[in-house]
């Protein structure tokens, strides 16, 4: 490949005109261009925005897709320690960034709400000195949801993120709990959460498991039913249990892509007839795609937004450079445990090979295969998604997941704009949707 192309050839005056191409005659359209990969950057100056505290490892559910190592509820050993949360409050309250967003997962993190009390307590103490802008999110399945959690959200203006699968059948089946209850609980929670909170005050997210994938339009309408706005047709990491129990290996990329394409085609027909609903994933790629600004969705980010997007703090003390890199671990894999709190310092943590690294390898600019591929602007880079199958931090492109999976979503959205004038304004209105 020559990356040369005659400016007699028909398609030059065209892609020089649209700024895909800049010669000696161009001297604005360089400017323009770099004043838009400079916004598109920005943020990296300003690290690290989400902080991932795993209070507890214990879990009601017996999820089989489960991208950790789940223990069971009256496993206490697996809680994160008083202490452990201090010290890793410490580290959050380093991070330059003016916004700071504290998650709590687990497990389930209502398992250990009164070390979550805590350190919501602690934060805001400390946040009276820095005055950051600082925001709570508990990830919860609402099984153990009551009056006093909701009134205490309330207070302290903590969001819920709750996992729906689909309707009854279908959720019940891959979330699988005693009582067999685990939708009638999440829909149940749902509901009160949004009486105490407020509608916009919890949102939802379904995994793709082998049951799901001929149940798109089921899955979409249990969302609409339930009164949410958007859904994520997410695809099943492969990390974790979902590992051991061969959860990942039940359907491949290409079956997963023919789920998505009848997902989005059923949501454009929705927007269509009057439904405002929206899709997570084009969302993101939309937006880098017809925007100059980059939605910092930790997969989707070049250079790789673990470490300077997210960081987890594990509740045995290990940091991580990402939810995915925790996952990893509890396979045996520590390529992306940074260090360990109180042992080793925000400056070790942050600059442990373990994090710099992949973050050099991961431009997609400069990675092989990725330098040459159309899509690259609108894509990313998944260091640990790629190490995690070929123990290399770029991944040997033509035979990976991430790589088919995004080059096809790009592939299928410019499509319908192509073919939909529909399509084409709602995917505008998508991109420009916080």
């Amino acid at each position: 490949m020559t990356h040369e192309l005659p400016s007699t050839d028909p398609s030059y005056i065209e892609l020089r005109s649209r700024q895909f191409l800049v010669d000696e005659s161009c001297t604005v359209a360089g400017e323009l261009l770099a004043a838009q990969v400079r916004t598109r950057h920005q943020h990296l100056a300003d690290f690290t925005a989400l902080h991932i505290f795993v209070v507890t490892l214990r879990c009601e559910h017996s999820c089989h897709y489960c991208q950790v190592s789940r223990r069971s509820q009256n496993t206490l050993k697996y809680d994160m320690s008083h202490e452990t949360a201090l010290d890793a409050v410490d580290l959050a309250f380093r991070s330059p960034i003016p916004n700071i967003k504290i998650e709590f997962q687990g497990g389930e993190p209502l398992l250990n709400f009164p070390l979550l009390e805590s350190i919501v307590l602690e934060s805001e103490e400390r946040n009276k000195v820095v005055g950051k802008n600082l925001a709570f999110v508990i990830a919860t399945n609402l099984a153990m949801i009551d009056d006093r959690i909701l009134d205490f959200c309330r207070s302290h203006s903590i969001l819920l993120s709750t996992s729906l699968d689909g309707p009854r059948d279908l959720h019940n089946a891959n979330r699988p709990r005693p009582g067999h209850n685990s939708y009638e609980l999440a829909v149940d929670g749902i509901r009160r959460a949004r009486e105490v909170l407020g509608q916009d005050r919890i949102s939802a997210l379904m995994t793709t498991t082998e049951k799901s994938l001929t149940r798109v339009r089921d899955i979409v309408d249990e969302y609409v039913t339930q009164g949410f706005d958007r859904i994520f047709l997410r695809p099943l990491a492969p990390y974790g249990f979902a590992l051991k129990t061969k959860s990942y290996q039940s359907y491949n990329t290409s079956r997963w892509l023919e789920f998505y394409r009848e997902g989005i085609d059923y949501i454009i027909d929705l927007n269509r007839k009057g439904t405002d609903f929206t899709e997570f994933y084009a969302q993101v790629i939309l937006r880098k795609m017809l925007t100059s600004e980059d939605p910092r969705y930790v997969d989707l980010m070049s250079p790789s937004g673990i470490g300077l997007a997210a960081v987890v703090y594990n509740y045995d003390g290990y940091v991580y450079a990402s939810d995915e890199g925790r996952m990893l671990a509890e396979s045996g894999d520590f390529q992306f445990r940074l260090g360990r709190i109180p042992d080793n310092s925000y400056d070790e943590i942050f600059s442990s090979p373990r994090l710099l690294e992949p973050l050099v390898e991961s431009f997609a600019y400069s990675a092989p295969m990725c330098n040459d591929c159309a899509f690259e602007p609108y894509c990313g880079a998944d260091p640990v998604h790629h190490w995690g199958f070929h123990k290399d931090y770029v991944g040997r492109k033509p035979e990976s997941d991430f790589c088919k999976r995004n080059m096809e979503l790009c592939r299928l959205l410019i499509t319908k704009m192509e073919e939909d004038p529909f399509a084409k304004r709602l995917f505008w209105k998508w991109a420009n949707r916080e």
